[in-house]
């Protein structure tokens, strides 16, 4: 047991535990038998599975168990399980088209139920539902008040609430303008446009994985991964001094993790040039410039000669220009994660004078 907590551990590190998540997301998607009933049941008993065993383990029960923290994993239950449920609607519904039958949206279209008593009766059921469940949970549960803000004792760690989570987990790798009003807005943005800036009228109005691959994917990327993931590393996987921790690991408070944080500018002129920082900043930053200048600017007319050459044909300059911007942002985000937690890169371009950094 101790080894495959062990190797659980070293799996949980941030560079490899979003490379699993990124990779097993994307791959479970084309995994049919995933989303089938069978398939929901066999993720459904490997989860609680697994949960039951990392429940046995004293320092993943502390975490797990914090007032705080109960209502997170409630709802990555709840997240997972309408994943699911939306990716066997796709699955099913493409498997009728390819039969050359309706969607199941259509033919419930036609369909009506009445207010009363078939509505009212599932709102009253339900709200006995949620009344028992929110009385239990108070009684079962201490709510997670503490004594005034003092300064002379500081939580460690201190945390946002859940919802801020992912945020305060961007911060460690752009500064605040970035990390808490730049990269939000154009992520939530650029979601929200994916319908419009590919018009694909198929898979409009029903579920459809088939019909919107790419469109889903992304979708699924941003927010299950740079959102939903950054909120598991924040709660479960931040401890003391904002150190990573495995989920059987114990929170040490005294544990020290040197990190030599580095520039773009420090690697060209210090490491590979073997000379001095220029003193002017557009010199000292041109390095990193050049290469945000190349990503934001030059990349985009590539990708649409090579690996994008069918969505700029299809959606045109102006839409292609948009969408393929949006998306380049959207990847910087786990781009400068890895770049960080691979090579300790704190900043492409510093430029200290002003107060801009990326």
């Amino acid at each position: 047991m101790t080894a495959i907590k062990d190797i659980i551990n070293w799996l949980a590190s941030p560079a490899i535990a979003v490379t699993l998540s990124m990779v097993g997301l994307v791959g479970a998607m084309f995994c049919k038998p995933l989303w089938t009933k069978k398939g929901g049941i066999l993720l459904f008993a490997t989860l609680i599975g697994g949960f039951a065993f990392s429940f046995t383990d004293p320092n993943f029960r502390i975490v797990a168990s914090m007032p705080d923290n109960v209502p997170i994993l409630g709802m990555l239950f709840l997240v997972g399980f309408f994943f699911w449920y939306a990716m066997y609607q796709a699955h099913l519904n493409d498997a009728r088209l390819a039969k050359g039958l309706p969607p199941l949206e259509k033919e419930d279209s036609d369909k009506k139920v009445f207010t009363w008593p078939d509505l009212v009766y599932v709102e009253l059921i339900s709200l006995i539902v949620c009344s028992i469940v929110m009385i239990l949970w108070s009684i079962v549960l201490k709510a997670p008040l503490e004594e005034p803000a003092n300064p002379g004792a500081a939580p460690n760690p201190a945390k946002a609430p859940w919802y801020f989570l992912g945020l305060q987990e961007l911060l460690v790798y752009f500064d605040p303008w970035m990390a808490g009003v730049v990269l939000p807005t154009l992520i939530i943005v650029g979601l929200m446009a994916i319908p419009y800036i590919d018009t694909n009228p198929r898979g409009n109005g029903y579920f459809s994985f088939r019909e919107r691959k790419w469109e889903i994917v992304m979708f699924c990327f941003g927010f299950i991964i740079l959102w939903v993931v950054l909120i598991i590393l924040g709660t479960f996987l931040r401890g003391p001094n904002w150190n990573f921790f495995g989920p059987y690991e114990y929170w040490d408070p005294n544990k020290l993790v040197p990190l030599n944080n580095v520039s773009v500018s420090e690697i060209f002129w210090v490491k590979w040039l073997k000379t001095a920082l220029p003193a002017f900043w557009l010199k000292r930053e041109l390095p990193g410039i050049l290469l945000v200048l190349f990503y934001m600017g030059a990349l985009p007319g590539l990708l649409s000669k090579t690996l994008f050459k069918r969505f700029y044909e299809k959606m045109g300059t102006v839409r292609y220009v948009v969408g393929v911007n949006l998306f380049l942002i959207m990847l910087a985000v786990p781009i400068k994660m890895y770049l960080r937690w691979i090579f300790n890169l704190k900043y492409i371009v510093n430029i200290q004078e002003f107060s801009f950094n990326i």
